[in-house]
């Protein structure tokens, strides 16, 4: 089975950093998303996700992403419930988010010395980072192809 998933938008709001009982670090933010057409007036339509991160990484997050910044995203969709005051059962569906990478600098480049990015170990890591070889050609055979 897989559950992966990247996204590419701007943050609508500063993240915010809480923590657990048990002191771990818990970041939510929301990305907007363009879609790739215009509605009938030619605006462009955005998707708004919720994104939430853990630990180091959602104290990194806090720290140096802010509102308006493009950001990409890689990580799993989840869903869970619960119920509200009234009783009814509330579904949410976010992406829990393991690597986080911050695709312009801020305006002061010394407080942000982490524009390539941050994964879930608090390390860079060019082997498993889905966006280190951006626009160049991917070498696939047709028999890989599914169609």
């Amino acid at each position: 089975m897989l559950n992966r998933v990247i996204l590419i938008g701007r943050l609508t709001r500063d993240p915010e950093l809480r923590y657990t009982p048990s002191g771990v670090a818990v970041s939510t933010f929301t990305l907007a998303v363009d879609r790739n057409y215009t509605n009938q007036q030619g605006q462009r339509e955005a998707d708004f996700i919720n994104i939430v991160t853990w630990r180091g990484l959602a104290e990194n997050v806090a720290n140096y992403l802010k509102k308006g910044r493009l950001t990409a995203v890689e990580g799993r969709i989840q869903t869970r419930h619960y119920d509200n005051n009234e009783g009814k059962r509330v579904y949410v569906t976010e992406v829990v988010a393991d690597n986080v990478r911050f695709l312009e600098s801020s305006n002061n480049p010394k407080n942000d010395p982490f524009t390539s990015g941050f994964n879930q170990n608090d390390r860079y890591d060019k082997g498993q980072d889905p966006f280190a070889d951006d626009g160049s050609p991917i070498d696939i055979s047709d028999d890989d192809l599914p169609f």
